[in-house]
């Protein structure tokens, strides 16, 4: 099997161009844009040259990136807010935009969506004993990134 081949841009107007395509697409972070330019080849100069472009042409806007993930990843997905943090760091957005970023999510829409997170999951769960049915769902709840006190608060009032 041949390896797919990635080609190699030196041009950096035609970097530019092609960067634009990529940001326009979908909102993207400054490091996914850095690693793709690198992948295309590209020295470190002309990166960070193509980067600042992109930035003073709004093509690129960390903070409207960060608002766009948040609100995706809880509408689309279900995520929590330590799981959205988490992505964003790993995207290494500054801190600063991370809290903006989780504060875009709609606090009476959170409590709901970790209710339903939880109902869909007992529907799945074959646990019969209580505590160890209750372990698995807190877990569940943790690793969808919502925070531990808040599963503990919703598991308490309902009877899952």
């Amino acid at each position: 099997m041949d390896q797919p081949k990635t080609t190699k841009i030196t041009d950096e107007k035609v970097a530019l161009a092609k960067a634009e395509h990529y940001c326009a697409y979908q909102e993207r972070s400054q490091q996914e844009v850095r690693n793709k330019l690198y992948e295309w080849g590209l020295w470190e100069a002309a990166v960070e040259n193509i980067i600042s472009l992109l930035i003073g042409d709004n093509f690129l806007n960390e903070e409207r990136f960060a608002k766009a993930y948040a609100q995706g990843k809880f509408r689309q997905k279900g995520w929590g807010k330590v799981k959205i943090k988490q992505g964003l760091k790993f995207k290494k957005v500054p801190d600063v935009l991370i809290k903006k970023a989780l504060l875009t999510i709609n606090e009476d829409a959170y409590l709901p969506m970790l209710e339903k997170i939880l109902l869909k999951k007992a529907k799945t769960t074959a646990e019969k004993d209580p505590y160890k049915r209750r372990y698995k769902l807190h877990q569940y709840a943790l690793s969808r990134g919502y925070e531990s006190d808040l599963v503990a608060d919703v598991l308490k009032a309902s009877d899952l």
